[in-house]
């Protein structure tokens, strides 16, 4: 009878000690998948629904007009609710697109009209220095008119170098590229928030 209670006591202390080791792991999981902000460091967070978070470092002292105009439309939750209306992976990985307050209306990602629309501010062109390459965050513009940024950016999938000198690089994806590389033409942004070092 002791060792049958013995036997017993055994399984309960290896389960017990199995979920506490399975929870851990989880738990590191869940914060792998996050990011945390350096001191001084300026992040933008997308969460999108159904695929994770992606995370953004701004570039606040190369692009400090860009860089305080996108925080100001995140934390007034400009971008919550709206839709990546861009996706182009083919013929080779090259760039999502976001900021088009009428992508909200999932009926409308297949207007033509779609992608023209801001906040209706102007931001001007600011030479950071960096370049676009994959992970690369930048500024879209009208054509021909880099003086024309406004609430729309670009996350680069890969390394598309005769974008430079045109858009204003204002960030980089910095965790959740792995998100990133999944995003599809309709997904949502949940919610934009913005989070400082």
């Amino acid at each position: 009878m002791d060792s049958l209670f013995v036997q017993t006591m055994n399984m309960r202390q290896m389960m017990r000690c199995f979920l506490t080791m399975a929870a851990a792991v989880g738990a590191v999981s869940c914060l792998a998948q996050g990011y945390s902000p350096q001191p001084g460091e300026t992040i933008l967070r997308l969460d999108v629904e159904g695929k994770g978070a992606i995370y953004i470092k701004l570039h606040t002292k190369e692009a400090p007009k860009t860089t305080a105009h996108i925080a100001r439309l995140a934390r007034e939750g400009f971008y919550n609710g709206q839709r990546f209306f861009r996706v182009v992976k083919q013929p080779r990985p090259y760039l999502v697109a976001l900021g088009d307050p009428d992508s909200r209306d999932a009926r409308n990602i297949d207007n033509p009209t779609i992608g023209q629309k801001g906040s209706g501010s102007r931001i001007p062109y600011e030479e950071t220095g960096f370049k676009n390459d994959a992970g690369a965050v930048g500024l879209s513009t009208l054509p021909k008119d880099r003086n024309s940024g406004d609430s729309q950016f670009y996350m680069l999938l890969g390394p598309s170098r005769f974008l430079d000198g045109n858009y204003t690089v204002f960030g980089r994806v910095v965790g959740g590229m792995d998100v990133l590389n999944r995003i599809e033409r309709g997904d949502l942004v949940s919610r934009a928030s913005i989070l400082n070092g």
